[in-house]
């Protein structure tokens, strides 16, 4: 399981391909250094609050983003996350989960 610094780094990374900017881009609208940003991405140190909130200001989103980290779960972890959640599930609920995921299957 990655840590909490190599998650925020993968978000931070993400969130900047999807603006279509180069770490140099970034960091120099941010006003860090372009390394600096190269040791956040690959998790090799944490932000300062301050850092993290220009981040988010260049990139247009709010700081609750950079935590959202399910999305890059391995495979196993989701797999074994769903069936821990199917355990609590009512029938009625079950009827529906399973409708869901034939609809996504297909």
């Amino acid at each position: 399981m990655r840590t909490t610094k190599e998650l925020l780094g993968a978000r931070i990374k993400e969130l900047r391909k999807a603006k279509g900017l180069s770490q140099d881009t970034l960091a120099e609208r941010v006003g860090i250094d372009a390394k600096h940003l190269s040791r956040l991405e690959v998790g090799g140190s944490y932000p300062s609050l301050d850092t993290l909130e220009r981040l988010a200001q260049v990139l247009g989103v709010d700081l609750k983003e950079f935590f959202e980290f399910t999305h890059l779960d391995e495979p196993k972890e989701l797999k074994n996350a769903l069936t821990n959640l199917t355990r609590q599930l009512t029938d009625a609920q079950v009827r529906v989960a399973v409708k869901v995921l034939r609809a996504i299957v297909r």
